[in-house]
């Protein structure tokens, strides 16, 4: 028996998945992590999460399941940590990815850090992917549902908070987790997932963007001529690979779509170019991190995955002066910096996360 923490959003993954731990025979206690410096507000729709609405729906499935329940505020951190974050590396000309950071700096660091100074073994979370313990190590896996699989957002964390780490939910599949709540009376059962990002209820990140940053004009230029498309109101508006809401003035001669090559946040361009120009065989990644404790040799052949749900390539994969180069057998388009490039091992047990880094640079 464990004694752990079970990190409940309100939502029907993290409240299985705490359901779970209590069947299982660990002394569980739940909290909700109050992340909004607003918590009067409620959720739009399906969108957002951590209201007022969301702490309310996990003390009730707290109290079914029987188990001490407690709301941490994290709203400081969370701002700090994530919101912050977000705006600096749009502002940088960066995509971001809040959740792989929520994850790292909040959930698996400061949650984490007070789980185990208050003396709990492990958090228990209702992410969508699988830990086994190989030769002592952890190793961080894809769940067995494809489709909802968290394993590149998960694979930022370091080894040892893997091992104070609990994925109740890695080895079902979202419909089953559904049919097991309501199995179970949680009230939760057919809530919405929350969608895009959690701190941005109403889905415009533009707008969002804007309130905190202002206009920032900027010319849409042409890669190939270099003459000028049009203008813009500020380089956090795109991100690579995007084509649709560019703005352009001016079509382009050969009739053919333009998408987003590259931003340029000193100079205010964003540069433009045709979906060729997208294609990417090299990309470079800084600060990686190995879940399992381990590096890779030079020369590991693997999977890289740069977005969260597909963008895929076999690779080969080495560290050169303390940065991750991975050499991608194909191309992948639409590969931004600021995002996070994560290896899996390339065999039959492909599923294992063999590391991670951020993407600072492509060609």
């Amino acid at each position: 028996m464990r004694k752990v923490l079970a990190a409940m959003s309100g939502g029907v993954d993290s409240a299985v998945a705490a359901a779970r731990a209590v069947d299982a025979g660990h002394e569980v206690t739940g909290v909700h992590l109050a992340l909004s410096a607003k918590p009067g507000t409620l959720r739009t729709g399906a969108r957002g999460c951590c209201s007022v609405e969301d702490a309310g729906d996990a003390r009730r499935v707290a109290d079914i399941l029987g188990i001490p329940f407690y709301v941490w505020d994290f709203a400081e951190r969370f701002t700090e940590d994530v919101i912050d974050d977000f705006v600096a590396e749009y502002a940088a000309g960066r995509t971001p990815n809040p959740c792989l950071k929520c994850n790292e700096r909040i959930k698996f660091a400061a949650l984490l850090d007070k789980a185990v100074a208050l003396g709990f073994d492990a958090v228990a979370t209702g992410h969508y992917a699988r830990l086994s313990v190989v030769d002592g190590q952890p190793e961080l896996r894809r769940s067995a549902d494809e489709g909802k699989d968290q394993s590149y957002v998960l694979a930022s964390l370091r080894h040892d908070q893997l091992r104070h780490a609990m994925f109740p939910l890695g080895g079902s599949v979202k419909p089953a987790v559904r049919a097991e709540a309501a199995e179970r009376g949680l009230m939760v059962a057919e809530k919405p997932d929350s969608h895009d990002i959690c701190f941005i209820p109403d889905g415009d990140t533009r707008g969002f963007l804007d309130k905190h940053l202002g206009t920032r004009p900027g010319a849409l230029v042409d890669d190939e001529t270099g003459a000028v498309l049009g203008a813009h109101t500020g380089v956090h508006g795109f991100t690579v690979g995007q084509r649709h809401g560019l703005g352009l003035r001016v079509p382009a001669a050969d009739g053919r779509p333009r998408y987003v090559l590259s931003l340029e946040p000193v100079s205010g361009d964003v540069r433009v170019g045709t979906a060729e120009k997208l294609a990417v065989r090299e990309i470079v990644g800084t600060a990686p991190n190995w879940p399992s404790g381990t590096g890779i040799a030079a020369g590991t052949r693997c999977v890289a995955q740069v977005r969260a749900h597909g963008g895929t390539a076999a690779a080969e994969a080495s560290v050169v002066d303390g940065q991750l180069v991975v050499r991608l057998d194909g191309d992948l388009r639409g590969v931004a910096p600021g995002q996070a490039v994560v290896l899996y091992r390339e065999d039959p047990d492909g599923d294992v996360v063999l590391g991670s880094a951020t993407i600072a640079a492509t060609s």
